[in-house]
């Protein structure tokens, strides 16, 4: 199986790297800056540059020709402003949905936000932030050509993972580490029975394996 994931140098993406390719998955990690090589190498993924915020829909669909799953874990990052939140966070989330489309690739994960609303007012950053990530779930959603999950974490933390979360259509709001976010994308990789589906992601107290199976109806 094959899995390319954009945003490839994230602190989740990176994680969920060590973890795909540790059950023996081919995965590729796309990042905009040369120098991040070598940290995709060494969690066992191969590089791809492109710049998603400038890239056509022709060009990252050669680039998704031929995989099987797309993940986007991408996003302008918490230092940058409400620009970018339409370019990376809504801009480059429905870019890849589109090729992934084209390149029929069926499984497509997004890795969103807890509270991702297409209406959110406000106008601070966040709040801008909320409606980018709604925004780029609700194109998503319309994708007939994809078996899509929507991963709506909680608040992200370093701490180490405990393996144990809550994983559910609603929550609440709640903590979660990016440890845990990423073995529940690796289950979810593996998991398309849970296509069509928007979940929320705490910690809990369930196994991961078994939060997932679980919303998948297994």
């Amino acid at each position: 199986m094959r899995i390319v994931i954009a945003g490839g140098h994230g602190q989740i993406a990176l994680r969920l790297e060590r973890l795909l390719a540790a059950r023996g998955y081919e995965v590729a990690g796309i990042v905009r800056d040369p120098g991040q090589g070598d940290d995709l190498r060494q969690a066992g993924a191969e590089p791809v540059l492109c710049d998603l915020e400038s890239a056509s829909v022709e060009h990252v669909a050669g680039i998704l020709q031929g995989a099987d799953v797309a993940v986007f874990a991408a996003g302008a990052g918490p230092g940058s402003g409400i620009g970018r939140k339409d370019t990376v966070d809504r801009g480059a989330a429905v870019l890849f949905a589109d090729a992934a489309e084209r390149a029929r690739v069926r499984r497509f994960l997004m890795v969103s936000s807890m509270g991702a609303d297409s209406h959110h007012g406000g106008d601070e950053v966040f709040d801008a932030y909320l409606r980018a990530k709604g925004e780029a779930d609700d194109h998503v959603r319309t994708r007939l050509g994809l078996e899509w999950t929507v991963l709506r974490p909680g608040s992200l933390i370093d701490d180490a993972g405990t393996g144990l979360v809550r994983l559910e259509a609603r929550t609440g709001r709640g903590a979660v580490p990016r440890d845990d976010v990423a073995a529940v994308l690796a289950e979810l990789v593996e998991t398309p029975a849970t296509a069509g589906l928007t979940l929320e992601l705490v910690s809990g107290s369930t196994p991961v394996q078994v939060a997932v199976k679980d919303v998948a109806g297994n």
